[in-house]
């Protein structure tokens, strides 16, 4: 990989890192507040609105410049919500605007890969770049536990920060060092020399061309199979950083921070199979791990009858091994193929508005299950049952195309 790849990645990693951390400060800030349990998960919600409302603008908006001022300016966005959690916004909204530049900040980042690289190396390196995103959800929700506890928020009070006056101030003041340190690797990442279209003025115009976009991927044979997984794939990855925090408290009687150390190995597994994927799947064979997703939705369900912590690490090391597993193949294709029919800005963008319309919906069932008083074993199964039979139907649903034509065949063989 060139050098510029790297940087990508530098600037990706940081960004993500400090997203993560600010959902357990967020979280925690939340409980200090006495705030319903309901809202925990309405923190995602609240994250990912952004990516549904603005799809049909920020992928216009990531193709009408160089990708790398687009993440810097997507990266000083998310500047913004940190500071203004800092200055004692409500974490919802503080979240939202983080949000806010999340969602022009995806188009770019994804969208950059596909113009620096040849589609060759599109498996590799989305094996990268979901193993560092993985790896940012393992050290920030980590990173976010330790900074919670009541001996390391007292070292951070006692460092005299300037204008700080609690604990959880000194927290989103450490983390928001961290968008600056990807602000700084966004200004180096290079320019790919690759055209750019003006930005149409005109909002009517922009919906009408990602609804095109959005209607050209989904009948697709192959764009709708890889769209289909990585929807679900997304929204139930967050509706399961919340089940594992509940279910933690529950059946293994843990606290927040130690809670949060369990998502932490969830995201190992997620990187183990991300790093495998990346080394022996190719784009041809993208689609022999569809089962995966079927045994992911049933290994879930095993949740309700764990008691011990040894027992919980390994079956979450599992679970994410198999999801990254799974994913990583489906997201080169999809990129792949997105790349070929409309760009890569526009197709990122239609990626994000499924993946993150799937987020809003199953983490707003998921609160909503929580507000209505159900168990979370009871919860647990319910997720499980969805994941392994939406899997499933997709699965049939390929099985059904490639009877009528095999696309498959017209895909690349090499690994890297």
């Amino acid at each position: 990989m060139p050098l510029g790849f790297y940087i990508i990645m530098a600037a990706q990693f940081f960004s993500a890192l400090a997203d993560n951390a600010l959902l357990i400060i967020a979280i925690a800030m939340l409980r200090d507040m006495a705030s319903p349990s309901e809202y925990e998960p309405l923190l995602k919600l609240f994250f990912t609105v952004s990516y549904v409302a603005l799809a049909a603008f920020v992928g216009a908006f990531a193709d009408s410049m160089p990708k790398w001022r687009v993440m810097l300016i997507s990266n000083t966005i998310k500047i913004g919500g940190c500071l203004m959690l800092f200055l004692g916004v409500h974490p919802l909204f503080a979240y939202a605007v983080i949000g806010l530049g999340a969602a022009a900040y995806s188009p770019a980042k994804y969208g950059i890969l596909t113009e620096y690289l040849p589609h060759r190396l599109l498996v590799v390196a989305n094996g990268w770049i979901e193993g560092l995103t993985v790896a940012a959800i393992i050290v920030g929700t980590v990173m976010g536990g330790v900074m919670i506890r009541g001996d390391v928020s007292s070292a951070l009070m006692g460092l005299g920060l300037p204008w700080v006056d609690t604990a959880f101030e000194a927290g989103v003041l450490v983390i928001g060092s961290l968008y600056l340190v990807a602000a700084v690797f966004n200004a180096y990442i290079p320019d790919t020399g690759v055209d750019h279209k003006p930005l149409k003025s005109n909002p009517l115009y922009l919906i009408h061309d990602f609804n095109h976009c959005l209607r050209l991927l989904w009948r697709d044979k192959l764009g709708q199979i890889s769209l289909a997984v990585t929807t679900l794939f997304w929204g139930a990855g967050a509706t399961l950083q919340f089940i594992v925090i509940k279910w933690a408290e529950h059946n293994l009687g843990m606290n927040l921070s130690q809670a949060s150390m369990l998502q932490g190995v969830v995201a190992i597994g997620v990187a183990t199979g991300s790093v495998l994927a990346a080394r022996y799947i190719s784009l041809r064979r993208a689609m022999n791990v569809i089962p995966l997703g079927i045994a992911m939705g049933l290994g879930v369900m095993t949740m309700v009858g764990v008691t011990e912590a040894w027992i919980a690490m390994a079956l979450m090391v599992l679970v994410g091994g198999l999801a990254g597993f799974f994913v990583v193949p489906m997201n080169a294709l999809l990129q792949h193929r997105g790349h070929i029919l409309m760009g890569a800005g526009h197709s990122i963008a239609v990626q994000n508005f499924n993946e993150n319309l799937s987020i809003l919906i199953m983490t707003g069932t998921y609160a909503l299950l929580i507000m209505l008083g159900l168990s979370i074993n009871v919860v647990i199964v319910m997720f499980g049952l969805f994941v392994a039979g939406t899997m499933l139907l997709v699965k049939r649903r390929h099985e059904a195309n490639q009877r009528e034509f095999d696309n498959v065949s017209l895909l690349e063989d090499r690994l890297h």
